[in-house]
């Protein structure tokens, strides 16, 4: 990966020390079975936020002058056990440093290192997970540190919310609270404030892209008929922030296809809403206008 600005913004809005959100790239796919090719996806996701427009209409923000740091990647891929613990040991780093810490992957095993960093970090954790997959497996291809794994740990040790689930082998039943799972098939009732109900002060998001339906979002490992779009996703977005202290969240699964863009931009632009909904929400109403 070639070191520039995130989005290409002016340096001094993507020096460190300054910044008050940090990006880390994590382009990992060793345990990915079928669709390969995430290990791409930081970077393709960094060219669309290239070419981007930067106000945000909704939230009538430039939340890039906020200061946006994107750190080096992490590249350890000798094992899945080694990679999380550099993503953990990566992301505690830059949290210790009280930054607003954002992480793009790469495949969901990137997430056991990210949500264990913040589960230390920040008490009475809540990790929303948006995704097609359960992802509960205790263990799978011989590793703990499977993409079929990502949240197990969380199952166990946060308050662990699930949406837009749709797809998982009988097991995982064992593993999962089913009054904190909001099923792909479901969504179309009155679900959203019951979902933030059940949440803690302190939200962790975990988002696999192909949650989103595979018409608005094809650009994934394992996409599954029957997900999310892009409106009702704001709206549960947008909730979270206003309502609860988002602490961090991580975006995965991005795989790239050169004949099909539409899917890098649109995660640039739910990571950049996501970043506009922290600042426009946050509790002590700072300054939009940060120069």
């Amino acid at each position: 990966m070639s070191k520039k600005n995130y989005a290409g913004i002016p340096d001094k809005y993507a020096r460190l020390d300054d910044a008050k959100v940090v990006l880390i790239p994590v382009p990992y796919d060793g345990t990915s079975t079928w669709g390969k090719g995430a290990d791409k996806g930081p970077d393709a996701f960094l060219e669309a936020s290239e070419n981007m427009e930067l106000f945000d209409i909704e939230t009538r923000t430039e939340v890039y002058k906020k200061g946006v740091y994107l750190a080096p990647p992490v590249t350890e891929n000798s094992s899945p056990e080694k990679m999380v613990e550099a993503v953990h040991k990566t992301v505690k780093n830059y949290i210790k440093q009280e930054k607003f810490v954002t992480i793009f992957g790469g495949e969901h095993s990137i997430s056991i290192g990210t949500i264990r960093a913040f589960n230390e970090s920040f008490e009475d954790l809540t990790v929303v997970q948006i995704d097609a997959h359960a992802d509960l497996r205790p263990e799978y291809d011989g590793t703990t540190c499977n993409h079929a794994c990502a949240v197990h740990e969380a199952s166990k040790k946060t308050n662990l919310i699930q949406v837009g689930i749709r797809s998982m082998d009988v097991s995982e039943l064992d593993h999962m609270d089913e009054n904190q799972v909001y099923w792909a098939h479901d969504l179309y009732e009155d679900w959203m404030d019951d979902a933030i109900g059940q949440m803690t002060p302190n939200v962790f998001i975990t988002i696999d892209l192909d949650a989103f339906d595979p018409s608005i979002l094809p650009s994934t490992g394992t996409p599954e008929p029957g997900g999310m779009f892009w409106y009702e996703t704001l709206e549960f977005l947008k909730l979270m922030f206003k309502k609860k202290n988002v602490v961090g969240f991580d975006i995965v699964e991005l795989n790239p296809n050169e004949n099909e863009r539409s899917s890098d931009f649109l995660a640039a632009k739910l990571y950049y809403k996501m970043l506009s909904y922290k600042f426009k929400y946050l509790n002590n109403n700072e300054d939009e206008d940060d120069e």
